[in-house]
């Protein structure tokens, strides 16, 4: 059987990401009810931004189910979703991850933050961390964020993580409801 994925990416480690406030890693099955209590949480805005759970919240059975999907993922090193805690704790605060595209490689970077934990900074330590890993770590040459235009607080968190903006599309894609939108560009270079 042949691999899908080159035998060096698969073997690469990743321990725990630590930051000063949180500890990063990825989703593991048992995960699903925290996430749960989060997405609940946080609801109106991963509707407006993602135009995600339209119909309302997923069951908790639905997103362990999504856990256990994005472990997979994860072990596999086809998308690297993370979960952010606070140290020492089964306290959840944010939801990122890098999308890879390991020919560069280069990583894009999504992320929202739980409602309470909101305007804390624990985004922008969260993407600081992810990224100092995705380029000690994986050799990054290029990570990047991409927001819708309208999300001043995405912006912001690339702005404030040192991302450096390098332009807009305009009417490139449409948001959950069918009006048109615009999306900004922010990235980190690291030369060979």
């Amino acid at each position: 059987m042949a691999l899908i994925m080159e035998p060096h990416i698969l073997n690469l480690e990743f321990p725990p990401i630590e930051t000063e406030r949180i500890t990063i890693r990825s989703p593991l099955p048992g995960d699903g009810a925290v996430f749960n209590a989060a997405i609940i949480e946080t609801l109106p805005a991963l509707q407006q931004w993602l135009g995600i759970y339209k119909d309302g919240p997923p069951m908790v059975e639905e997103t362990e189910a999504l856990m256990r999907q994005k472990y997979a993922e994860f072990i596999s090193r086809q998308d690297l979703m993370m979960l952010c805690f606070l140290k020492g704790t089964n306290t959840f605060v944010v939801s990122s991850g890098i999308h890879p595209n390991w020919k560069v490689p280069s990583f894009e970077i999504g992320y929202w933050c739980r409602q309470s934990y909101q305007r804390q900074g624990y985004v922008t330590e969260a993407v600081k961390g992810i990224t100092d890993f995705a380029f000690t770590r994986l050799r990054a040459k290029r990570v990047f964020i991409r927001c819708d235009t309208d999300n001043h607080a995405s912006a912001n968190v690339a702005r404030r993580a040192g991302f450096e903006h390098e332009g807009t599309f305009r009417n490139d894609s449409r948001k959950h409801n069918g009006n048109l939108c615009s999306t900004h560009y922010s990235s980190q270079i690291r030369s060979d």
